[in-house]
């Protein structure tokens, strides 16, 4: 049983992992990233689109990559470049992904709920997502603390008039880090779709993008403890099903790991503090 629970724990962390991270990167930069719902939505579609096509759960990784890219510089477009709200285009991103997807899936499947089911030996294994979320997280620990790269994302999101003062233009390393975490973002999105199910399906992202920005604050973005956090909403949702031969009310069970989530944001918030210049 114990096992179990640690392997269903795993499995469903690696989408909240990525999508983590992905905000990580935004947040780090200066820019308010409430769209990793959307981005998660955007990701798996494609994922799923592209591995029916290809039957290449790598191509398919890829293609959800630069679909959440594209997302990303539209967003990064309308709030770094033109200056608009951040958390009015974050929300407006995500209806336009909620929207999109089923008009979409209309159009290639004749259908605004599923695609297709993927045969099980061109989907992603469970091992392969959490191995390359570990490595992502990796990744942006190293870049964040050791390179000239995530030097300048760092002052971008603390000190972004002393960027300026050394000839680094602001709103370009904030452009490019919104790109980057929106790709990275995506990739939690690509996991849930071909990788923890056989297809997209409508709602199957159903609120993640938010438990992934609330692990990211619990974190006080920072990508080790952001990771901890996100285990701990992958623990409370395999959790979840393990209750399910309990004496227990479905619902109750249910809601479980979205209690969790509405815990921790009440407790730790407050006492998290976010880079100096987020949303500014």
């Amino acid at each position: 049983m114990t096992g179990s629970l640690l392997e269903a724990t795993l499995r469903i962390s690696s989408p909240l992992i990525f999508a983590a991270m992905g905000g990580l990167l935004c947040e780090r930069s200066g820019v308010i990233q409430i769209g990793l719902e959307g981005l998660m939505i955007v990701g798996g579609f494609t994922a799923a689109v592209v591995a029916l096509q290809t039957q290449s759960p790598a191509f398919a990784l890829m293609a959800a990559a630069l679909a959440g890219a594209a997302f990303g510089w539209i967003y990064a477009l309308l709030a770094v470049r033109y200056k608009a709200n951040q958390i009015v285009a974050g929300t407006g991103m995500n209806f336009l992904a909620m929207g999109l997807v089923p008009f979409f899936s209309k159009v290639l499947y004749e259908n605004t709920g599923t695609t297709p089911s993927l045969a099980l030996e061109y989907r992603l294994s469970w091992v392969s997502a959490v191995v390359l979320a570990i490595g992502v997280v990796t990744a942006l620990a190293w870049l964040i603390k050791k390179t000239p790269v995530g030097l300048w994302i760092r002052f971008a999101g603390e000190h972004p008039h002393a960027l300026e003062a050394a000839g680094v233009r602001v709103h370009r390393v904030r452009m490019w880090a919104v790109m980057g975490g929106s790709a990275i973002a995506a990739l939690g999105g690509a996991v849930l779709s071909i990788g923890l199910a056989s297809a997209y399906s409508r709602n199957m992202v159903a609120g993640r993008g938010f438990m992934a920005l609330t692990a990211l604050i619990f974190g006080k973005w920072r990508a080790w403890p952001a990771l901890g956090a996100c285990f701990l909403f992958g623990f409370a949702e395999a959790l979840q099903f393990r209750l399910g031969s309990v004496a227990i009310p479905a619902q109750w069970i249910q809601i479980l790991p979205y209690v969790l989530t509405l815990v921790v944001l009440a407790g730790f918030v407050g006492k998290a503090r976010a880079p100096s210049a987020l949303g500014q």
